[in-house]
């Protein structure tokens, strides 16, 4: 072993024309140090590498949160001025209606006043019926409908199936959705609607019979 040891030590002395092994220990100090410097850069890559990322997760949070802030005011919004428009248009049939009354303090023909009030409520229901879809239902004589009409009271008449008698306020749609019910009393069949029917069917059924023995 000790022999080996010498063999090497021989050799390292004489590639450095000396009996030193400092050649062989430079080298190893060389390679230690490489390798030394290598990791410190990865090191260093890897750490900005990570504060990049680390910003861009920080804009993007930030971002995202100042879009998240804008979606809610402007449904905010949305909802606080919804009916912006709407109430554009009602200025107009409230402006006629204050000069309505206005002018009647010192009027002297009150069907002229009632006349004004007609046409400004005429208006006003011409454009939520034009351009709003609103539209009113509910008229006497009307068939009864449990969907569409709230029953406040009801009597019996002589009609083939329930019917409305009276409106006590009309009901409204918005397009196809209801918004308010019509408020209505309802005539119910007492049975002799049923009786003249079969009396009429009767009295034709024997007219076309004397018809038909004349023919013959």
């Amino acid at each position: 072993m000790k022999q080996g040891g010498a063999r090497e030590s021989g050799e390292c002395g004489a590639r450095n024309g000396s009996g030193s092994s400092s050649v062989c220990s430079s080298e190893k100090v060389c390679c230690g140090e490489g390798s030394s410097a290598s990791d410190a850069e990865k090191i260093e890559a890897l750490t900005k590498e990570n504060a990049e990322l680390k910003d861009q997760l920080l804009r993007r949070a930030a971002d995202f949160d100042n879009y998240r802030k804008r979606m809610l005011k402007e449904k905010q919004d949305a909802f606080d001025y919804a009916n912006t428009n709407l109430l554009q248009d009602l200025l107009e049939s409230l402006d006629n209606f204050d000069r309505s009354l206005e002018a009647a303090k010192n009027a002297t023909d009150i069907k002229a006043i009632v006349e004004g009030i007609k046409m400004v409520s005429g208006n006003l229901v011409s454009m939520l019926e034009n351009k709003y879809g609103l539209i009113s239902y509910g008229n006497a004589g009307d068939a009864f409908n449990p969907d569409e009409h709230e029953a406040i009271g009801s009597s019996d008449g002589p009609v083939a199936s329930p019917v409305l008698k009276d409106v006590f306020l009309k009901g409204y749609k918005l397009k196809d959705r209801i918004i308010r019910h019509a408020k209505v009393s309802v005539m119910m069949p007492d049975g002799s609607a049923g009786e003249k029917q079969a009396d009429a069917d009767g009295a034709n059924a024997e007219s076309a019979a004397d018809s038909a023995n004349a023919l013959s």
